[in-house]
């Protein structure tokens, strides 16, 4: 009420806003100009309110069509209508757009503002029906009709209307910040009822309607009882948002407490010289607005910009609270990037940064049809095992791409100190989080492609065990709340894919190992090494070396030579070595314009690399009695093993050489305990035993060799050398024997059946158990094998000689 009057009183102006004066409520005591009645009078439609008879109002005019009329009226007898419109956005009111009855005001004086802008101060003077309208230029103009007068109000009842419609409006102005408390005393000095009403009626906050009905109303105790009316409504509104300020005002209080506080902070700051801290932390705070982060994280951060609001800059705990602030806003909390669910686009991607590897790659195909499907999924924990140079690394950053995630990875290799996965305390000096936090932060995201290279490398001293801490990091049930020493407070690792990476599985932790979910990488055929080396080796070397593929091409018989004579490898990093060297060569003649055939020969890579370090034909060849070829395991893929027994006069002494472990030992020890409990069927005079020392020995004696699957190799070794018969050429074996002359299954065998292939051997002798790893082999890389199955002693002696 009242306040919204300056509002309300709006001539129509389709071009700009207007200005208005406060209300204005007089007694009739202007002289009249003229007692007549004109029957034709110039319209000014109102929007926002209704005019009522004996007030007066000043008007802000800006249309053309108003002006005219307001000056043509000030020229004769002053005299305009006011009829208020119907719908208050309809800039060009027409009949239909206006109520019938309005108010017949004098124009008392016309004020112009500017070129375009007038105020007209108007006076309203009897109730009157628009009959009929007429447009005459930009004006119009009503045929009028005039009403009857407002009936006077006499009697008890209307004066307790009159009495109760005062303090009603008296209790509203009182009890409200915005209407000055003159409002009241001008209300408290109205002696004329009509006039009361009318002022009252003009200030309510209703519709348009219901103060159209109050103007067309002359009764008096009607019309009293519908200001009354809303005067009521208008208190009980009042009233209602009374009650809830002053249940918001505690939380206003104490934020205009706050910011006083803060002032004081800030002049105190200033004095001092230490106001740059102050904007540090606001920045901060701004940036913590617009964070995705847990409520207990924004709970920590609030409690510590609030300790180091009060500290001064220049004790050390000051930039110590800052790190740790900075650390909670660049963390990924909730920040995740969008996966890729294109399994076909994702089976693309990983084809073309990997020929091979088939079984991990349906294993990331696996997780993201599980993960389009059910929309949520713990990251899966993997731990690629293989040689070295067979891309395990590298695969990793493939997964990245076709999963569409971030790429992190920290190498663990020589790691030892347990701080540097948990982080440190802060409040050491030099405190840092852990490398997991620390990764995470530098990707930007909370769910990327992790790798932990060389896992299996990882150390331990009194600084703690690094592998332990891991524990927690690799266990999906409990990564979700991995407690960082810095940090302070849970951070959730279950969106993170882990993929570690190891060379060997026997130096990993037990219960390590058994929270990731195992994948075997073996070493490449040749077949494979000739397809990596066409489409991803020489494409990127050639790039490397600044030449063009016009330039240099290498046949499939030339990949074939290098791989053959010049690598013994599982993976393919020497191999891309030895393609570098040849690359270094013609990149030398291109540089020196000299003249060159872009084919590379294999003459050619003899030529650049030199005679060929590795030669098959020791593998082909006859061997004396004695000696038998045997196929090992290592770390860095298949090798070929020799055994090699030699008998002289003694007393039955054995004598183990070439750095052997106690496994191996074992296993010698027991091949020959066999061999003299079999020594009749195999046609051996036992006391030969008795009189006869025994040299087993494994040449290359620098290098450690250990394992129960040189088993059957040195069996045959050692009965070919007690009945001078020649193993086999071309022949190769693994497997683990029995005292009952059982053999038993070994692993790695596809690094060794590759080892061999490599080498020219052409037979393999197996345990018919590990039937089912040959079968899992690609058939295309088995050509030109033969594989022999044994399941006892007999069966091995039996194969292994002519």
């Amino acid at each position: 009420m009242f306040n919204e009057f300056d509002k309300d009183f709006e001539e129509t102006n389709e071009n700009e806003d207007n200005d208005f004066f406060p209300l204005v409520s007089i007694e009739e005591k202007f002289e009249d100009i003229s007692d007549e009645e004109p029957q034709k009078l110039p319209v000014i439609p109102l929007r926002k309110n209704v005019f009522y008879p004996s007030i007066v109002i000043p008007i802000s005019v800006a249309r053309k069509g108003t002006i005219e009329a307001i000056k043509k009226a000030e020229k004769s007898n002053k005299a305009v209508l006011l009829i208020s419109q119907k719908k208050p956005e309809i800039d060009n009111p027409k009949q239909n757009d206006l109520f019938e009855i309005g108010v017949v005001g004098r124009v008392l004086k016309l004020i112009q503002l500017g070129d375009k802008q007038y105020t007209a101060i108007i006076q309203g003077r009897k109730r009157a029906k628009a009959t009929s309208f007429v447009k005459k230029g930009k004006k119009l103009i009503a045929n009028v009709e005039y009403l009857e007068k407002d009936e006077v109000g006499k009697g008890i009842e209307f004066d307790v209307y009159l009495n109760k419609i005062r303090e009603t409006a008296t209790i509203i102005i009182e009890n409200s910040n915005q209407i000055p408390p003159e409002a009241a005393l001008m209300l408290k000095n109205m002696d004329n009822p009509l006039q009361l009403m009318h002022f009252i009626a003009s200030n309510l906050n209703c519709e348009i309607k219901l103060k159209q009905q109050i103007l067309e109303e002359h009764r008096a105790i009607p019309k009293a009882e519908l200001i009354l009316k809303q005067l009521n409504k208008e208190l009980q509104v009042q009233k209602i948002n009374n009650e809830i300020q002053d249940r918001v005002k505690v939380d206003l209080d104490k934020q205009q407490r706050d910011y006083f506080l803060n002032q004081q902070i800030k002049t105190i700051q200033d004095e001092l010289g230490d106001r740059n801290n102050f904007g540090d932390l606001e920045a901060l705070k701004q940036r913590a607005k617009q964070k995705d982060w847990s409520e207990k994280a924004k709970e920590i951060f609030e409690q510590e910009i609030s300790k180091l609001s009060r500290m001064n800059p220049a004790f050390a705990d000051y930039s110590i609270g800052l790190n740790y602030l900075e650390l909670l806003l660049d963390l990924p909390w909730n920040k995740t990037s969008e996966d890729n669910f294109d399994l076909k686009k994702s089976e693309d991607i990983l084809n073309s940064d990997h020929f091979g590897l088939e079984k991990i790659k349906n294993r990331i195909l696996e997780y993201l049809a599980v993960l389009k499907l059910k929309g949520d999924l713990k990251s899966p924990i993997l731990c690629f095992v293989g040689p070295p140079g067979v891309g395990k690394t590298s695969l990793g950053k493939s997964i990245a791409n076709a999963l569409n995630r971030e790429y992190a990875r920290i190498s663990l290799g020589g790691l030892h100190d347990e701080s540097e996965i948990r982080g440190h305390r802060k409040t050491y000096i030099g405190a840092m989080p852990g490398r997991i936090l620390q990764t995470i932060k530098k990707v930007g995201t909370a769910n990327p492609v992790f790798i932990l290279d060389e896992i299996d490398k990882v150390g331990n001293s009194h600084r703690g065990d690094p592998s332990s801490a891991l524990l927690e990091v690799l266990d999906p049930e409990q990564n979700d709340t991995f407690y960082d020493n810095y940090l302070e407070m849970d951070y959730d690792l279950s969106k993170v894919m882990f993929v570690a990476t190891a060379n060997s599985m026997s130096s990993i932790q037990p219960a390590l190992l058994d929270r990731m979910e195992i994948i075997q990488l073996s070493g490449y055929a040749i077949e494979e090494k000739v397809e990596i080396a066409k489409r991803h080796l020489i494409p990127r070397l050639r790039n490397e070396h600044g030449l063009k593929a016009a330039q240099i091409k290498f046949p499939e018989k030339t990949i074939v030579t290098i791989i053959d004579e010049y690598t013994r490898e599982a993976g393919v990093r020497e191999l891309g070595r030895k393609i570098a060297s040849i690359m270094r060569a013609i990149a030398k003649k291109v540089a020196l314009e000299e003249k060159y055939s872009p084919s590379i020969s294999s003459t050619k890579v003899r030529e650049i690399l030199g005679l060929k370090k590795y030669d098959r034909e020791i593998y082909k060849k006859q061997h004396p009695a004695g000696v038998a070829v045997g196929l090992a395991w290592t770390s860095v893929g298949g090798e070929i093993l020799f055994i090699e027994t030699s008998l002289s006069k003694g007393k039955g002494n054995l004598t183990l050489t070439g750095n052997l472990g106690d496994v191996m030992k074992e296993s010698a020890s027991t091949a020959l305990s066999l061999i003299k409990s079999k020594a009749e069927i195999l046609g051996i005079d036992e006391e030969v035993f008795e009189k006869t020392n025994i040299h087993i020995h494994v040449p290359e004696g620098a290098i450690p060799k250990d394992g129960p699957s040189a088993g059957i190799t040195m069996l045959t070794a050692l009965v070919s050398a007690f009945t001078q018969k020649t193993v086999k050429s071309h022949l190769a074996m693994t497997g683990e024997i029995t005292l009952r002359g059982t053999v038993l299954p070994v692993g790695g065998i596809k690094e060794k059946i590759l080892a061999a292939k490599r080498s020219g051997i052409k037979e393999i002798v197996l345990c018919s158990i590990n039937k089912k790893d040959v079968v899992e082999i690609n058939e295309s890389y088995l050509e030109g094998l033969t594989f022999h199955y044994v399941e006892t002693f007999d069966d091995v002696v039996k194969m292994a000689f002519e």
